[in-house]
């Protein structure tokens, strides 16, 4: 394993517009992967918008991975449905990050750079990184492929350890 970069704290705040997967509903939670790391939200009953606010918290290390999400609806006589999946390029939260210790940003609310959708991101409407009382974050709205419709939102947050000033 390479060098560690930080803690990645992603929230998964809520999902907008998911699919049916049973007969008028689904019962959607959310599975992240980070290289060898998994976690995944508790599941919402009966729900195409369901809302998480739950802390998924991944260690970051180089060479930088992608955040993989998956949704499912979770099933009990059967295997679960897949709702779709997306994933997010880390490369700009990390360069942002390093903006930040080379500005010597840390109190107050400074935007380091923005994202716009493209073929590298999943993102529906472009995306700020900001960096918050000395915090790295990204709120992100991800378009769910494989399926018809479906958005996550999800805020990304950085912990690394601020380079000393000299």
């Amino acid at each position: 394993m390479g060098e560690q970069l930080g803690l990645l704290k992603v929230i998964v705040v809520r999902g907008k517009r998911l699919v049916i997967r049973d007969f008028k509903s689904s019962d959607p939670y959310v599975v992240l992967k980070l290289g060898n790391q998994t976690a995944k939200t508790k599941v919402i009953n009966s729900c195409l918008n369901p809302v998480w606010n739950e802390e998924l918290n991944f260690t970051l290390t180089e060479p930088l991975g992608v955040l993989n999400l998956e949704v499912f609806d979770k099933d009990l006589l059967k295997a679960d449905d897949k709702m779709g999946n997306a994933f997010l390029n880390l490369q700009p939260i990390v360069s942002a990050a390093r903006l930040r210790d080379i500005l010597r940003v840390s109190s107050g609310e400074t935007t380091l750079r923005k994202v716009i959708p493209d073929g590298d991101n999943c993102l529906v409407r472009e995306s700020s990184i900001n960096c918050v009382n000395g915090e790295v974050v990204q709120n992100v709205w991800l378009r769910l492929r494989g399926v018809e419709s479906g958005e996550l939102e999800l805020t990304i947050k950085l912990v690394t350890p601020v380079a000393p000033a000299i």
